[in-house]
């Protein structure tokens, strides 16, 4: 099983292909969208997109973590990392329901 990565050209040409924008139009609509989407969790908002998911950021604590090969213990930093829950409509369309 070989999987792509659908990347932002794709998005970019789907939009030129499925609405009819420029694709210079459909290419900054689709960086607007990612950027708009950046502020806001760097905000600290969260992003609910309907039937899509919402992304969350949240704060994870300073930890002591240990290295599985050699087994050291090092500090991991506290740090802010996204979240993505996806919605019960989006999880049925994946699992064909």
């Amino acid at each position: 099983m070989s999987k792509k990565n659908f990347k932002r050209k794709n998005l970019s040409n789907e939009i030129y292909k499925n609405i009819g924008f420029s694709k210079n139009l459909s290419s900054s609509i689709v960086d607007d969208f990612f950027n708009i989407i950046s502020s806001e969790l760097i905000k600290n908002n969260s992003i609910k997109i309907t039937s899509f998911g919402t992304f969350e950021t949240i704060d994870k604590k300073e930890r002591v973590g240990r290295n599985p090969k050699n087994k050291i213990e090092s500090k991991i930093t506290a740090r802010r990392i996204i979240k993505f829950r996806p919605s019960s409509h989006f999880k049925k369309k994946i699992n064909n329901k």
